[in-house]
């Protein structure tokens, strides 16, 4: 359950394709969470407008909710609004920036998922190069910060545009998940019955600094 999102986008006046009234459809705002990156529908409070980039509580306690009345629940990749398709890469790139030392700790801790695969290798345009790099400098010392990853691994230019793509491609239920898409690394979309801490994929223990590890 995420307890804070960020609008993506806000409808006063509904879904226009629904089929009913202008007079009967709700205001309903597009979201992502903050924790795990739910795509969800927000219901704000009567009299309420929602801003795009806004940042609202969302969690089970409802008297903390300034302005959202309800959450109507998730919503899939293929219903984002255009608007929401243009904010989706800044929203995601700020709660990354804005938590940045959650990032940071993965590419300090992240392990092997596999005997073949390695977590660093999910990221967009990672590769074993790049990876044994991350691996190399990460264990001379660890990262502080996403600046710090530029100037000591010159292969990554950006970081954080990668950790967005990654998140965009966990997001994207369009395609086929194969391969290294079928992991999920950053979001988390739960299955009824199942629970979290078994769904996401976790750095397992290591040695050599994960590079060669079988799962237990």
């Amino acid at each position: 359950m995420e307890d804070n999102a960020v609008i993506l986008d806000y409808l006063p006046l509904g879904y226009v394709n629904e089929d009913m009234s202008t007079f009967k459809r709700k205001p309903i705002a597009q979201a992502i969470g903050i924790e795990n990156f739910t795509l969800l529908e927000l219901i704000p409070k009567e009299g309420l407008d929602l801003e795009i980039h806004e940042n609202v509580f969302i969690g089970k306690d409802k008297e903390q909710r300034d302005k959202i009345g309800r959450v109507k629940g998730k919503f899939e990749f293929e219903k984002l609004t255009a608007t929401s398709r243009v904010e989706l890469d800044y929203v995601i790139r700020e709660i990354i920036e804005s938590n940045s030392t959650k990032f940071i700790k993965f590419f300090n801790e992240s392990g092997s998922i596999n005997t073949r695969i390695h977590q660093l290798e999910l990221l967009p345009g990672i590769g074993k190069k790049h990876m044994l790099a991350i691996l190399e400098a990460r264990e001379k010392q660890p990262f502080e910060s996403f600046e710090d990853i530029k100037e000591r691994v010159p292969l990554l230019k950006d970081p954080v545009s990668i950790l967005v793509q990654r998140v965009k491609i966990e997001l994207d239920n369009t395609t086929v998940r194969r391969g290294k898409n079928k992991y999920t690394l950053f979001t988390y979309i739960q299955k009824e019955g199942q629970d979290q801490n078994k769904r996401r994929n976790r750095p397992q223990k290591r040695n050599n600094n994960g590079r060669n590890n079988r799962r237990n």
